[in-house]
C-alpha cells in the first residue's frame, strides 16, 4: 500500500519497496516554494508557475531521493498515447532537442540508471511500470482521453517489442488521481467507455443525485492492466483521491487548470 514520507513530502510505493536499485514516487503539495494555487511544491514546467520556483523545487525533490537524478525527464502531456523511449538518441541530444522530442508524449520508457522519467497530473492517473527482470522503467499519464484509447496497454506493447518485457514481469503502480465518488462526466465520456470496450459495470456508476455518471479511472486502468496480462499481484492501487485531498495533492477540478501539478516519477539508481 502507498505511504506518506514522514515530512509528507512523497508518496511512496509499497509495491516498489523490495526492489533495490529502484526509485518511485509522486510528489504532494508540502515542502516547496512556489505561490498561489501552486503552492507549495509544484514540480511541472508546463503548469504556468514562475520558472525559478519550479527548478527550485525541482532541486529539492532531488535532495529528497536517494540518488539526485542525471536528468528530470517531463514531457509537454497533450492527452494522447504517444510513447517516447528515453534512450541514446534523447541522451545525445541537446537541451532544445530534447524539449523537442518532449513535445506531445504521454508515457516514457528507459532502462537507462539515473533519468528519472516523469508525468504531472492533477486529477488525471499516473501510471509507474517496473519491468523486474529486464531493469526497464516506464510512466504514462493517464486521463480520462489516455485511458480510453489505452495508453497503459500502449505503454506494455513498447516494453515488450522495444525490451522484450513480458506482461507477468511486469509491476505497475496506479498513483494519485481522482476517484470514483468524485469524477462526474458528462455522457459523452460515459459513451466513449462503453464504445471503446470497457466493461461499464466496473468501471462506471450512475450517482442519483446528481443525476450523472461517475467514472473510476483507478478501475478502468486496472482492468486494462489485467487484460494485457500483468499479475494481480502486480498491481498497486493508490487509492489516494486527488480532489478528495486536495489540501495534500493538486487537482484542476478544485483550484483551477493554471494550479500545480503531482510530479509521478519512477527512475534506476546506478
Amino acid at each position: 500500500m502507498s505511504r506518506l514520507t514522514c515530512n509528507k513530502e512523497l508518496l511512496e510505493y509499497e509495491l516498489f519497496s523490495s526492489q533495490t536499485g529502484l526509485i518511485a514516487f509522486s510528489t504532494t503539495r508540502k515542502g516547496g516554494c512556489s505561490k498561489g494555487a501552486y503552492a507549495t511544491f509544484n514540480c511541472s514546467p508546463y503548469s504556468g508557475d514562475d520558472s525559478a520556483a519550479v527548478l527550485q523545487n525541482l532541486q529539492h525533490l532531488g535532495t529528497l531521493l536517494p540518488t539526485f537524478p542525471v536528468d528530470w525527464v517531463i514531457p509537454h502531456q497533450v492527452h494522447g498515447t504517444s510513447v517516447l523511449d528515453v534512450g541514446q538518441e534523447y541522451a545525445d541530444a541537446s537541451q532544445d532537442t530534447r524539449r523537442e522530442m518532449l513535445e506531445g508524449v504521454d508515457a516514457l520508457v528507459t532502462d537507462r540508471p539515473g533519468y528519472c522519467i516523469c508525468v504531472s497530473t492533477a486529477d488525471c492517473i499516473p501510471l509507474l511500470f517496473y519491468d523486474i527482470q529486464r531493469r526497464v522503467v516506464a510512466v504514462a499519464h493517464a486521463g480520462w482521453r489516455g485511458t480510453v484509447n489505452r495508453i497503459a496497454e500502449k505503454t506494455l506493447n513498447h516494453l515488450e517489442h522495444r525490451y522484450g518485457s513480458r506482461p507477468e514481469d511486469v509491476c505497475v503502480a496506479i498513483g494519485p488521481g481522482i476517484s470514483l465518488e468524485a469524477f462526474e462526466v458528462g455522457v459523452e465520456v460515459h459513451e466513449a467507455f462503453l464504445e471503446a470496450g470497457f466493461p461499464m459495470d466496473k468501471v462506471a456508476r450512475w450517482y442519483r443525485p446528481s443525476a450523472r455518471w461517475h467514472i473510476d479511472l483507478w478501475a478502468a486502468n486496472y482492468w486494462l492492466l489485467r487484460q494485457a496480462g500483468v499479475m494481480r499481484e502486480h498491481i498497486e492501487v493508490s487509492g489516494v483521491c486527488s480532489y478528495l485531498q486536495c489540501d495534500d495533492f493538486f487537482s484542476a477540478r478544485r483550484l483551477g487548470v493554471h494550479s500545480g501539478r503531482t510530479l509521478s516519477g519512477i527512475m534506476l539508481d546506478f
